[in-house]
């Protein structure tokens, strides 16, 4: 049996499963995937992986005493036993107070997210793509890592309420760090699509390759707070921080950035520059994802922030349920709106600045105002006069994207990036900001 089902084979094997329930609800998901990857480092490919995986999860309920097991083995014999295994567990189980039962049926957005090209990709089609990125770092003695991964897969779930879903996806990501030859200077790029055959290997190397080159002999600057250039890929590393914490919950119970005194949220309240808007749509053209969340909800297009204003936050369902308000799912995919600036117009109109390619490292400093700490790598320069005037050492920051976005001055186009923290993938613009804390200098390359 292949691990990539069709939309009939998924259900048919769903429904098989179901068949073994004894359990008053019962509610299975079920994955598959292929994945491919190239690794590289000092110019050589160090290894060329794949991965072939399929799963399924069984989750039956007694009331609120709920049970969960997993199996990779698809025989009869191992599909019914897994179920059972699952009752077993949920009788042993305490009461779950929080446990909602499974959703009836729902309607969802339609999504394309699987692309051939990409599911075709083999060995062949890793190699040579890795090829025209070594070609260009050997030519020019600079020392290349770099990794190039492909997966193509699928999710479906049912349960006993007769719930069906489906969605198949596809997505390559590609990064690559360049070095000098003495090791003094370092540039980096990432890029994901989901579609492979928009993946420019040699485009994206020619990009860390002028990093590299432009951050030798760099140059300590004062800490301090400065204007900023943030490139999308370091921005995206500080907004998924906003991303991930827009949870009603905490923000209830006090823990959150959204969070007021008296047990009150933020809701509603403009919290940024009213240029910032966050949505999420599981059918945007260059970031789709499932339209539906790991429960069964259906995810549709939503704004979080409209206008610098909070618009939403999530609910789970028992959460929900408990203030008497509709259920919001946590999203597939989050978009920042942006302008029409592009990023050597930001430079050209920056008297003085710096220009900052990646962020890494991110720690919280503290949760309620979402102070975060890290550092800037491979490559971070000086602009005067309009001018990148020479690169500079990093520094270790310290900055909250919630006050970043209230010093906002220009926001470019957006573009797919990949986070160098969790491997998601964003829209994200670049973006120019005032008075962005940097707080020591770091010797890192």
């Amino acid at each position: 049996m292949s691990v990539i089902l069709t939309e009939s084979e998924a259900k048919a094997l769903l429904k098989k499963v179901l068949s073994y329930s004894k359990a008053d609800e019962c509610e299975i998901n079920l994955s598959g995937e292929h994945r491919g990857n190239l690794r590289y480092a000092r110019n050589e490919v160090s290894t060329s992986g794949a991965l072939i995986n399929q799963n399924l999860q069984v989750q039956s309920a007694f009331g609120k005493k709920v049970g969960v097991a997993t199996i990779d083995e698809f025989s009869d014999e191992s599909l019914e036993k897994v179920v059972r295994r699952s009752e077993e567990l949920a009788k042993l189980a305490p009461e779950n107070p929080e446990y909602v039962g499974v959703l009836e049926p729902q309607t969802y957005v339609s999504s394309k997210g699987f692309f051939e090209s990409t599911a075709k990709a083999n060995p062949d089609t890793r190699a040579t793509a890795v090829l025209k990125s070594l070609e260009l770092t050997r030519g020019q003695k600079l020392t290349a890592a770099g990794f190039l991964e492909d997966q193509s897969g699928y999710a479906a779930m049912m349960n006993s309420k007769v719930l069906f879903a489906y969605y198949p996806c596809t997505s390559v990501n590609f990064s690559l760090t360049v070095r000098t030859e003495d090791g003094t200077g370092s540039g980096y790029v990432a890029k994901g699509y989901s579609d492979i055959s928009k993946l420019d290997t040699a485009a994206a190397t020619k990009i860390a390759i002028q990093k590299s080159l432009g951050s030798v002999g760099a140059k300590a600057l004062e800490p301090g707070k400065y204007t900023v250039i943030l490139e999308p890929t370091a921005a995206a590393v500080l907004l998924e921080n906003i991303f991930f914490r827009m949870d009603a919950r905490s923000a209830d119970e006090g823990r959150s950035f959204l969070s007021k005194q008296g047990g009150k949220t933020k809701m509603g309240e403009k919290i940024m520059d009213e240029r910032v808007n966050f949505y999420s749509d599981p059918t945007h053209p260059e970031l789709p994802a499932s339209p539906w969340a790991g429960d069964g909800q259906p995810l549709e297009k939503k704004y979080w922030i409209e206008k610098g204003a909070v618009k939403n936050m999530y609910y789970s369902r028992y959460w929900a349920q408990k203030n008497n308000v509709k259920p919001i799912p946590f999203p597939n995919n989050m978009i920042m709106d942006g302008g029409t600036a592009t990023l050597d117009e930001m430079i050209k109109s920056t008297k003085q600045g710096i220009l900052v390619t990646k962020l890494w490292y991110i720690r919280t400093v503290d949760p309620q105002t979402l102070l975060l700490t890290g550092l800037t790598r491979d490559g971070t320069f000086y602009i005067e006069n309009g001018k990148i005037k020479h690169p500079i050492k990093n520094f270790r920051f310290n900055e909250s994207p919630v006050i970043m976005l209230n010093n906002l001055e220009t926001l470019g186009k957006p573009e797919r990036v990949v986070s160098t923290e969790s491997d998601r993938n964003y829209m994200i613009p670049p973006m120019k900001i005032r008075e962005f804390t940097f707080s020591s200098l770091s010797d890192a390359v």
